[in-house]
């Protein structure tokens, strides 16, 4: 048992694509897609890794569950260190770790019925067959709200939010203690993403589920997360309890995004001051020398310009990677 009840360690994680160039294609550079990431997942929790899109968090969860090998740094699973595992004892562990994937339109093949699909992964590890399976197929697809007798369909007779509950019985199948969910709204429509997101909290009540739950709708990540993570250009900027977030950000990024939140109430709405950022987000290829916020930061000091700014804790569990954000404050 990992000390405090932690699940998933993650230690100055990096994962960096190297760019090739010229006629021998030698190296000429790297994609810093995760840069220097840690956080702590606790047993049961759901942890919401938020940012813009292509500032490295799918990357950082396929980096977790080592779908992506880590260019460096560490992946801790139940005090098992992931990135030092061979090929073998990490397709052993693999039952414990699953994803769910953003595009329910892409993630199923076309050719296979759900049967086929939702039971694999126990084919595949040698758990079960013949009538064992296609009961314990049936029962996957109750869990998930979905009837039993369409256990011979094939993924091109369902719709969006059918083929995402298809998509998480199939992660289910192998009794997982720990879920990557890579976007996995995102692709859906608006009336059925609260549905997907309800199931995903049923599911962890029920079966002691521990999340990653990687998104870019921050009031969809408040509803569903403990704690919450923002994720700038491969690093993250600040990381605290989601209520605390919402009410008190302290990261100039993190309060930009949240500004950008609707409110139920037209009065407050009212009285809201937008932060809207200036120019682009920088390439990951070339991030900003010193803190990669700097570039469109309102608050930006001469020390951001130069010096990567420690992420660190300011209060009791809550972490900010800035300058101008003072300890105790």
């Amino acid at each position: 048992m990992s000390e405090n009840g932690v699940l998933v360690r993650v230690v100055n994680l990096k994962k960096h694509f190297p760019i090739t160039g010229g006629l021998l294609a030698r190296q000429v550079g790297a994609v810093k897609a995760v840069d220097g990431v840690s956080f702590e997942i606790k047993r049961g929790e759901t942890l919401g890794l938020v940012g813009e899109s292509g500032c490295g968090k799918s990357t950082a969860g396929r980096a977790i569950l080592q779908l992506h090998k880590p260019t460096s740094g560490q992946v801790f699973f139940e005090d098992m260190e992931l990135t030092r595992l061979s090929a073998e004892a990490l397709r052993r562990l693999r039952p414990k770790m699953q994803m769910i994937f953003q595009d329910p339109y892409a993630s199923l093949n076309p050719r296979h019925a759900v049967g086929k699909i939702v039971g694999e992964p126990m084919v595949i590890h040698g758990i079960m067959k013949g009538k064992e399976l296609e009961e314990r197929v049936a029962e996957l697809l109750r869990l998930v709200g979905m009837n039993p007798a369409y256990i011979r369909r094939f993924p091109h007779e369902f719709s969006g939010g059918q083929r995402q509950r298809i998509g998480i019985a199939r992660a289910l199948a192998l009794n997982p203690r720990f879920v990557v969910c890579d976007e996995p709204i995102s692709a859906l429509d608006v009336s059925i993403q609260a549905q997907v997101v309800n199931l995903l909290q049923d599911l962890q009540g029920q079966l002691g589920l521990t999340y990653l739950f990687i998104a870019h709708d921050l009031s969809m990540v408040k509803h569903i997360s403990h704690r919450i993570a923002v994720m700038y250009l491969g690093k993250i900027m600040e990381l605290c309890d989601k209520n605390a977030l919402f009410n008190d950000p302290l990261h100039p990024y993190t309060q930009s995004l949240i500004s950008a939140v609707p409110v139920p109430s037209p009065k407050v709405e009212k009285k809201r001051q937008r932060i809207i950022l200036t120019g682009e987000v920088p390439s990951p290829a070339r991030p900003p020398k010193g803190c990669v916020f700097s570039s469109r930061c309102p608050l930006v000091i001469d020390k951001c310009l130069e010096i990567v700014p420690e992420y660190r804790p300011v209060r009791p569990a809550h972490f900010v990677a800035c300058h101008r954000v003072d300890s105790g404050t």
